[in-house]
């Protein structure tokens, strides 16, 4: 389903064997580049609440928009109740989880909301956001708070948000920087279909070209 989670896969009654830690140290990213923390594309887990009902729901369409305010989009389908809740609310919580997590990235997002209550289900640890009323899940290693910016591209399942806190996980992200290290369960992770994921690679660099002028963004 567009916008409504990954597509179904097996779980197994082990598969929520480990709760996730609550011993992490979650330090601010300034927000002129929150938006970094989606450049390479990873699946994503949205949450969601209003009015005393909350939701969870995997998603693998969302994207940065701009830097200053930051905004980002993602891709909600009109029948979820997480964009019923996210339409109600005016706000949504995005976070990346890592490999780790795989287990309830997948589970959240092959479950409908509107048939159990996903939090409990699966056993999944929350916190509260610091500028909005949506629980930000434990279990992941990068956190957005994100208001809804109204606009006609809501037609096409577009929720455009404006990122009003963002913070990670410092033993993965800090100073403006990913460093993923030698742990493989850190690493965020890109969804494909049927169960299966990719997690993130190893890091190179590339130097400029050496006859590369120096351009600003609009001249590119």
């Amino acid at each position: 389903m567009k916008g409504g989670g990954l597509p179904a896969a097996a779980l197994t009654d082990e598969t929520f064997g480990q709760k996730p830690s609550m011993k992490v140290t979650r330090e601010p990213v300034a927000l002129p580049r929150a938006t970094q923390l989606l450049n390479h594309g990873p699946v994503t887990i949205i949450t969601s609440a209003h009015n005393g009902r909350s939701n969870v729901m995997a998603a693998s369409w969302a994207m940065p928009l701009d830097f200053n305010p930051p905004k980002v989009v993602v891709v909600v389908d009109s029948r979820t109740l997480t964009r019923q809740l996210i339409e109600a609310s005016g706000v949504f919580g995005l976070q990346l989880p890592s490999r780790k997590f795989a287990a309830q990235t997948l589970a959240v997002g092959t479950n409908a909301g509107l048939a159990i209550d996903k939090f409990s289900a699966f056993e999944l640890e929350t916190f509260a956001a610091e500028k909005i009323e949506v629980p930000m899940l434990a279990g992941c290693i990068t956190w957005m708070e994100c208001k809804v910016i109204p606009d006609d591209s809501q037609r096409h399942d577009l929720i455009i948000g404006e990122v009003v806190a963002a913070y990670a996980d410092s033993r993965v992200y800090s100073n403006n920087r990913w460093h993923f290290g030698d742990d493989p369960d850190l690493r965020t992770c890109h969804y494909v279909a049927g169960g299966t994921f990719f997690a993130t690679g190893e890091a190179f660099d590339v130097s400029p070209a050496a006859n590369a002028l120096s351009a600003s963004p609009a001249s590119r």
